[in-house]
């Protein structure tokens, strides 16, 4: 339900497919302008206790000026790199093929397609009809042009998304970003007319949140003026806001507290049915819901903080993170709970558990079709679905026909009539070494093929296999391992181990075939870790690298990357990391807790100052994720770890390239320059690359995309001895 976490997205992981989701009883509302984080000099008498504050100015002269004297640098080493650019155009035509599957969402009667490729490389909005998609080559209706919209505007517009209003989608509301950011503009676009409503919704730049409640109305939660911004830059205040009249006259609903993370509103609709939400997000793991009554009315449902709410067909389900007790009942972490959402609200609490967690079983998530819901499983980090059908009040349970168990591979189900009008379902099947296939089924008979990704890299002779590993304090760790059939443990194959560890994000199997292609049919072996933090293992999983057990985090990791030396996979010249976001900041950890154990790191978009983190930008929001710098005990945990207060000088580092993006609103871009500033006055060898647009994701469209993973795999492929 949150989606401000710190996630770097796998390019070209899905073009433009539907969430496999239930109905969201208050989606997580993006937020309101944040100023990028200018630091003044200190006053005098002030002891300045870091030097490359500065580096914090994001768009200042002298920042940017030491910026393009590093990329210079690094591009220039690296960009001469054998088969530098041979990689580049490679990847680059993964990105622009026009092969690549093209998943649709279904709006009224048509199939919507966000698409991108060498001729519509910002993206373009299409749309056609069932059985057109149907067909091998199907004939596509342009809706929207981003590239023509860049041109006759002269903007740097990069796709953010849009709501489009039920049932009809005859207008919806679009969100394009500057450069890539997470701040925003929206503007109210006629899919009919194919045009920007004159005198529409309109909002200018910023982390806010917007949502249809009908023609004339829409639920929003911006900068409405001084105080009307959480601590973590985004809105505490939502508003119902009339067609025709002032933003800043509309009727506020609901106003959150200043140290809150955000708050949103929203409509479901739900077997013809709406229920109108609001939702206050506390923290990264805490919220209330409120149902909005038709008298304006809001009621709370009094479920625990950490809870997960949704609804579905009158239920509501209930996701929990910690056990919650009820009477002499206690329902374990991790369940998943349904009962009638009225009957809820009368005092009842008559629960049907529908997910019973195991300590190798977690639940992903659930999607919600006419007569039933398809619950999506991993069991030791293999995907199962079923199926849970309601009938006179009792729940019975099946495996979803057609589907097996036994493979690495990932299945999602997600509906294709979000109302929950229908028992149709898409089926996507991914693997490692497997293109993804999508399927069109309908419950009570498996699902039938109709469309299939081609392979974007030569898998002849790889295999998947899955490993455990032992950490420090005796917990077994799974990994995935992607190398060449019978290889031969000599310790001397360049392999690249890439990490999370947060945020409750689980990594699954999946194709990548920029991996594929850069890495793994070159001879490389590719390694998943399943560290503690993700969600692998359900909430104890997250829980067991919360704040002040972050370690177990980096134990896990560690202890992957030695059972890959210790089986002799590989050895610590050729043993390369790398990891994003989150993942950037267990990039820096190993960078400075264990750099006798890696050849080279690739650390992308990171936290890394874990002393100002909550200061800049969206850090605040992820406290509860960390701790509060700020509180001596939290901070005690932090400083063991922090890669930029643990740098030491003399201290021999694995060669190690940054990567960042001017545009990044989420994870200041200071975290990776003060890094980078801090090992150069050490005498260290480092690189750093930073795109002037990006955003978070580290590019503004494929060919900066391109280039950036021909930046990275060329580093890793010269320090690890890649062919």
């Amino acid at each position: 339900m949150r989606t401000r976490v710190l996630v770097v997205p796998l390019v070209l992981a899905c073009v433009s497919c539907a969430p496999p989701a239930a109905v969201p009883a208050a989606p997580p509302p993006p937020a309101a302008v944040t100023p990028q984080a200018v630091v003044s000099p200190p006053p005098p008498q002030t002891v300045v206790e870091d030097p490359n504050l500065w580096l914090e100015d994001v768009t200042g002269d002298r920042s940017l000026a030491w910026v393009r004297e590093r990329n210079k640098s690094s591009q220039g080493e690296l960009e001469a790199w054998r088969g530098f650019g041979a990689l580049r155009d490679r990847i680059l035509h993964i990105l622009e093929s026009k092969e690549k599957m093209p998943y649709v969402t279904k709006r009224g009667h048509l199939y919507y397609n966000f698409w991108e490729d060498d001729e519509h490389r910002r993206g373009l909005i299409r749309r056609t009809t069932l059985a057109e998609y149907k067909k091998p080559k199907p004939a596509w209706e342009s809706v929207l042009d981003l590239d023509a919209l860049n041109a006759a505007e002269h903007e740097s517009w990069v796709w953010k998304g849009q709501h489009c209003l039920y049932p009809k989608y005859e207008r919806c509301l679009i969100e394009l970003s500057r450069g890539g950011g997470d701040s925003m503009v929206v503007r109210e676009f006629d899919t009919v007319k194919k045009q920007f409503v004159a005198g529409g919704y309109v909002l200018p730049e910023g982390k806010s949140s917007i949502a249809w409640k009908d023609l004339d109305t829409v639920y929003v939660a911006a900068d409405f003026g001084p105080g009307t911004l959480t601590t973590s830059g985004y809105p505490r205040v939502v508003k119902e806001w009339k067609r025709g009249t002032q933003v800043a006259d509309a009727k506020t609903l609901f106003e959150g507290q200043t140290s809150d993370v955000a708050v949103g509103a929203s409509r479901s609709w739900d077997h013809g049915k709406t229920y109108d939400f609001v939702q206050r997000e506390v923290t990264t793991y805490t919220s209330e819901t409120f149902v909005l009554g038709g008298d304006g009315k809001l009621t709370k449902l009094e479920i625990p903080a950490d809870a997960s709410p949704d609804v579905w067909n009158g239920q509501l389900l209930v996701t929990l993170r910690t056990d919650w007790t009820i009477g002499d009942k206690t329902w374990p972490k991790g369940a998943m709970l349904a009962m009638g959402l009225e009957d809820f609200r009368a005092g009842k609490r008559d629960f049907t558990m529908l997910f019973e967690p195991t300590p190798t079983t977690s639940l992903v998530g659930e999607s919600g079709l006419r007569s039933s819901l398809v619950m999506n499983v991993l069991h030791n980090v293999h995907n199962r679905l079923f199926v849970w059908t309601l009938v006179n009040k009792k729940w019975t349970q099946k495996p979803l026909p057609g589907v097996g168990a036994n493979d690495l591979n990932t299945r999602s189900v997600w509906a294709v009539d979000a109302d929950g009008s229908t028992d149709d379902y898409w089926l996507d099947t991914t693997g490692f070494v497997e293109p993804s296939t999508l399927a069109l089924g309908t419950l009570g008979t498996p699902a039938a093929p109709i469309k299939k990704s081609p392979a974007f890299f030569d898998a002849t002779g790889l295999v998947v296999e899955q490993h455990f590993a032992t950490s420090k304090d005796g917990t077994k760790v799974p990994y995935f391992q992607i190398s060449r059939d019978h290889l031969a443990l000599d310790g001397s194959h360049p392999t690249l181990l890439y990490g999370y560890g947060g945020f409750e994000i689980s990594l699954t199997p999946g194709y990548d075939p920029i991996a594929g292609a850069a890495w793994e049919e070159r001879g490389g072996v590719y390694v998943l870790a399943n560290i503690r933090g993700g969600a692998e293992y359900g909430p104890a999983w997250h829980q067991a690298a919360l704040q002040h057990h972050r370690q177990n985090a980096y134990d896990d990791f560690i202890a992957v990357s030695e059972d890959l030396i210790a089986r002799k996979v590989t050895s610590t010249p050729h043993l390369g990391i790398e990891g994003g976001s989150n993942g950037g900041l267990l990039m820096g950890v190993m960078l400075t807790e264990r750099p006798d154990l890696f050849g080279a790191v690739v650390c992308q978009a990171p936290l890394l100052d874990m002393k100002r983190y909550h200061k800049l930008l969206a850090g605040a929001s992820w406290m509860e994720e960390y701790g509060d710098p700020d509180k001596p005990d939290d901070w005690a945990a932090l400083a063991k770890f922090s890669p930029y207060q643990n740098l030491h000088p003399g201290a021999k580092y694995p060669r190690t390239l940054f990567t960042s993006s001017t545009r990044d609103d989420r994870v200041h871009p200071g975290h990776a320059r003060k890094m980078v500033a801090r090992m150069l006055e050490q005498g260290d060898d480092v690189l750093y690359y930073e795109n002037i647009e990006g955003g978070h994701g580290g590019a503004a469209d494929l060919q900066q995309a391109a280039y950036v993973s021909a930046i990275e795999y060329s580093f890793l492929a010269k320090q690890l001895g890649l062919p």
